[in-house]
């Protein structure tokens, strides 16, 4: 009996000093309170008191108190200036895809915050991170998910409307989308920035970067040349618009491999005519070689061929 009273004695000590820092009363509300739940008595004092947590780098105490404030005075204009802080310990944590996640609660919730233009400048700033290779993380393990950087460049586009960030981050959406080999999508990107930002800067680039995906599109010379063909005449035009950009040489260079590539499918189209004896066809295709690729290494094969075809009437 005795042994049991110590037993219980020793457990309601224990029990009696753990419950003792967390619940108080409170002559006000004549309530026990937990302080860690409670919140000061203005949203005034509460931001301080997060604030001065964050400032020390005690971020999850800081996260809890900033939170705590939302909570408990949603309409404060503390409450957005909480969101914004939010997101900037998810960055200094480097939960990158979760600090978008929150400066976008900010856009969304507090749309007249003062922070507007700075958010969007820090989410654009994250699309870039992720744009450059970085891995959404969980518990800081890569994680395998689309990269977030088009979900952040479209909503950086779509917060900016027409404000300084918006092409910027279209052309940046349509590299992302490049990068991935969705190149469809990615013209339709760029096709967005030359159409609603014709006078930007990144309206050139974004012209040569369609020619680009058209490129990538485009199939060997045993195959259809259409869309090496559209690859071609939008490096053409390209050069054509810009010739003293430092891409003009690219986009030449570029010219220069596809109609090589052409000169080739031409070639193989009159061999196969040649094989199946129809001369007069072969011929059309071996001087077409000789009329439109000149420069190219299938002219000579083609002017041989055409000398045996003579050498057969």
């Amino acid at each position: 009996m005795q042994a049991k009273t110590l037993l219980f004695t020793i457990v309601l000590l224990t029990f009696a000093h753990s419950a003792y820092p967390y619940w108080i009363w409170t002559p006000q509300t004549k309530k026990w309170v937990n302080p860690k739940s409670s919140v000061k008595d203005t949203p005034k004092d509460q931001f301080a008191a997060a604030l001065a947590l964050y400032e020390i780098k005690n971020y999850d105490e800081a996260d809890r108190e900033f939170k705590k404030l939302i909570k408990n005075y949603p309409k404060a204009a503390e409450a957005a200036e909480s969101q914004y802080y939010l997101g900037l310990i998810q960055e200094a944590k480097n939960n990158l895809y979760e600090a978008f996640l929150a400066y976008q609660k900010v856009i969304d919730k507090y749309p007249f915050s003062q922070r507007i233009q700075e958010i969007i400048q820090r989410q654009y700033n994250i699309g870039e991170i992720f744009l450059s290779g970085e891995k959404r993380k969980l518990a800081g393990l890569p994680i395998p998910v689309e990269n977030p950087a088009i979900e952040i460049f479209a909503k950086v586009v779509e917060n900016s409307n027409y404000g300084p960030l918006a092409a910027k981050a279209e052309y940046k959406l349509g590299l992302v989308l490049k990068e991935l080999l969705r190149y469809f999508e990615a013209e339709e990107a760029f096709n967005k920035v030359i159409s609603s930002y014709p006078n930007s800067e990144w309206a050139p680039l974004a012209q040569y970067q369609i020619a680009q995906c058209r490129a990538a599109v485009s199939r060997g010379p045993q195959y259809d040349q259409g869309a090496a063909g559209e690859a071609k005449e939008k490096f053409e035009e390209f050069v054509r618009d810009h010739p003293d950009a430092v891409l003009s040489k690219e986009a030449e260079a570029n010219i220069a491999k596809i109609k090589l590539k052409e000169a080739e499918s031409n070639y193989q189209i009159a061999s196969f005519y040649e094989k199946q004896k129809a001369y007069q066809s072969a011929r059309i295709y071996y001087q077409n070689i000789l009329d439109t690729y000149s420069q190219t290494e299938w002219a000579k094969k083609a002017e041989e061929r055409l000398k045996q075809l003579e050498a057969k009437k």
